[in-house]
């Protein structure tokens, strides 16, 4: 018996796992079980749980090759350098994390030749207004939003090719010179296949910087119409975070986007690990 239990959210994507102590090793089975329900509910989440970075780094594990994330060496953790902090607390008058991290819809580490298989966040402290949680983060089920669509709609655009530039990300701080020289210009497939299930999903959001083939305007009306697409209501979870949650969510079935409703004197700092992931196809 492997007491962890997978509850099912009343959406098109989103699982709870409880059960399972994230202190405790972590046996093959129970391993299998939330690399499985990772696979096929594209969000899972645990409740309740206040991990050491080692154990993060640790549940990370179960599902691949931790990855090291270009802001660690700013913002990362002395001794876990798979974890990085994304906070809006300032100590001794510097930044600990990056504050403003993911504010629109995206796929972690698109811009990469290998994107990240899955990203982990453990919440450590959560801002609160008159009792309620503010900083929730939404996720979209890239692969409902595929099945939704228009057969003919979906032969137009099953072998395009999506083009990335990290350069041209939405985020607060402009890239390192380091940065840009790893992620150069890529493209990946607008519709990519799960590497477990098969299940194909939509790969593109607002960020992509283009479709191959395509003149830039029309790319960026196709990349608009599909983006759109994606995050409609039917298709997303909104989760409400407690201090002590984990959350871990698949790159290649899911989107997500953060949600700053909050600013100090609130303060908030999640953990982050993400695991390195395949060339898509």
């Amino acid at each position: 018996m492997t007491g962890i239990k997978i509850i099912p959210l009343m959406t098109k994507i989103g699982a709870e796992v409880a059960g399972l102590d994230l202190r405790d090793t972590i046996s093959d089975a129970q391993s299998e079980i939330v690399r499985s329900a990772l696979a096929n509910y594209g969000v899972i989440y645990l409740r309740g749980h206040k991990l050491e970075p080692e154990k993060q780094v640790s549940f990370t594990r179960v599902f691949g090759e931790p990855a090291i994330n270009h802001n660690a060496k700013k913002f990362g953790i002395n001794g876990s350098p798979e974890i990085y902090r994304i906070s809006n607390i300032v100590e001794n008058g510097k930044p600990i994390g990056t504050a403003k991290a993911g504010t629109e819809w995206h796929s972690d580490m698109c811009y990469a030749t290998r994107p990240a298989k899955a990203t982990m966040l453990h919440a450590r402290k959560i801002p609160q207004l008159n009792g309620f949680a503010l900083g929730d983060t939404s996720f979209a089920n890239t692969a409902a939003a595929w099945d939704a669509l228009p057969v003919p709609l979906k032969r137009k655009i099953s072998n395009l090719r999506v083009i990335y530039d990290f350069t041209r990300r939405k985020r607060g701080a402009p890239p390192s010179k380091d940065a840009i020289e790893q992620y150069p210009q890529v493209s990946h497939p607008l519709v990519r296949s799960h590497p477990i299930t098969g299940r194909k999903s939509l790969y593109v959001s607002g960020e992509s910087a283009g479709i191959e083939g395509k003149s830039e305007e029309e790319g960026r009306i196709l990349i608009e119409a599909l983006a759109s697409h994606i995050v409609h209501p039917a298709f997303v979870y909104r989760h409400s975070w407690s201090e002590g949650d984990v959350v871990v969510w698949d790159n290649c079935t899911c989107q997500h986007k953060a949600e700053v409703d909050y600013d100090l004197p609130l303060e908030r700092l999640m953990w982050r690990t993400t695991v390195k992931g395949s060339v898509p196809q």
